[in-house]
């Protein structure tokens, strides 16, 4: 929403998105990924598929957390049991 719509002509097209790849957030994201695939690929070198696949179940506690920290937004009960299921289901995983 910040930076608007896709333009429709090729030129204007092409120097808006150079513009949103160079804009910080979108770089971030960028190497997020860039950071998720390499963890991906370390935790499958040490665990077995049947463990790594609930370790990535976690993520989206991380993104929670991550998101009330720096992007301020709400948290409500629920999510927060939501995120406590998820938690126990890595755990019973992990114990049996």
């Amino acid at each position: 929403m910040k930076y608007g719509s896709l333009p429709e002509e090729l030129k204007p097209k092409i120097l808006f998105l150079f513009k949103l790849f160079l804009d910080p957030y979108i770089l971030s994201g960028f190497f997020a990924a860039l950071l998720a695939s390499v963890l991906w690929m370390a935790a499958m070198t040490k665990l077995e598929l049947s463990k790594a696949y609930p370790v990535m179940s976690l993520a989206p506690a991380l993104v929670f957390f991550l998101s009330i920290l720096f992007l301020n937004e709400s948290y409500s009960h629920g999510k927060l049991v939501g995120l406590l299921l998820i938690g126990l289901g890595v755990i019973v995983t992990f114990k049996f």
